[in-house]
């Protein structure tokens, strides 16, 4: 008979491993918020330096900042580890490597830069392409998301769940208004009342992904042109709490490929995914 020990005893060593690094990490995380929290005003425009990358979208010395810390601190607790943040030069020897860091050091520049409270600092660990370790942390309101491949999802140390609601019928949505009115027609197409609460977008994409994992948000929407640093952390974090972030077909999100852009994704619990697909076909 083959021997099925040694994939269960591989699988036991990485789980211990990422609960090992744990620790660590959520202290790396928070000081990285320490780096960025000096430049925050709330309310009113960041007091740090603000430039514009290629394709014109802001990136502040906070970001450089915190992006340049957590390379230094990550890559010294896993020295196998590759990297991809969206602060840093591509390297393709990511594509090689079993284990890779991706990282947005803040996510929601431009909520940081205009005082808004919805930005975060997004870290996840890939092992074989897909999300094993996962944090979220919101420096403002001081929340940590934070999940562990298998071992579940936790806020501040209190498990998460995604929402059980069975129906899109007063669902809590957000997201692009296009993406909005799309499932708004799909769904009254397909006999069910739309009537959605809406709940305002946040501008963090790994905050709102997290707040589907936390159940306050049940259908969270995210247009074309997201990367693999806005959603890695997150889809664990809601992976773990029973849902998931999906193409518009409901295929599970890939990572680590050469190009790291999505096109339209839902992040949506389990038990909303098929009503909420068939209503996007139809919209």
């Amino acid at each position: 008979m083959p021997d099925t020990s040694a994939p269960d005893a591989a699988r036991a060593r990485i789980h211990d491993e990422m609960h090992a690094l744990v620790p660590a990490l959520r202290e790396t995380i928070r000081e990285a918020a320490g780096l960025a929290l000096p430049f925050y005003r709330a309310g009113g425009q960041t007091g740090a330096r603000i430039w514009s990358k290629a394709g014109g979208s802001p990136v502040t010395e906070a970001d450089v900042a915190v992006d340049t810390f957590l390379k230094i601190r990550l890559s010294a607790l896993l020295p196998a580890a590759a990297w991809l943040s969206e602060e840093t030069a591509d390297d393709a020897l990511r594509l090689g490597a079993d284990l890779v860091w991706i990282v947005d050091p803040i996510d929601g520049t431009r909520a940081f830069l205009t005082g808004h409270p919805d930005w975060s600092i997004s870290v996840a660990l890939l092992a074989g392409g897909q999300p094993v370790l996962g944090f979220v942390h919101a420096p403002v309101s001081g929340h940590f998301y934070e999940a562990v491949a298998g071992a579940g999802a936790t806020r501040d140390g209190v498990p998460l769940g995604a929402s059980t609601r069975a129906t899109l019928a007063g669902a809590r949505v957000t997201g692009p208004k296009p993406m909005m009115e799309r499932l708004a027609r799909g769904a009254a197409q397909g006999g069910v009342k739309p009537d959605f609460v809406v709940v305002e977008r946040v501008p963090s994409l790994a905050l709102r992904v997290a707040r589907v994992a936390d159940g306050s948000i049940d259908v969270g929407l995210v247009s074309s042109d997201a990367r693999d640093w806005d959603l890695a952390g997150a889809d664990l974090l809601l992976r773990e709490a029973g849902g998931s972030v999906s193409d518009l077909s409901g295929r599970p999100t890939p990572y680590n490929r050469p190009d790291p852009v999505h096109g339209a994704l839902i992040a949506l619990p389990d038990g909303l995914r098929a009503e909420t697909v068939d209503a996007l076909a139809r919209g």
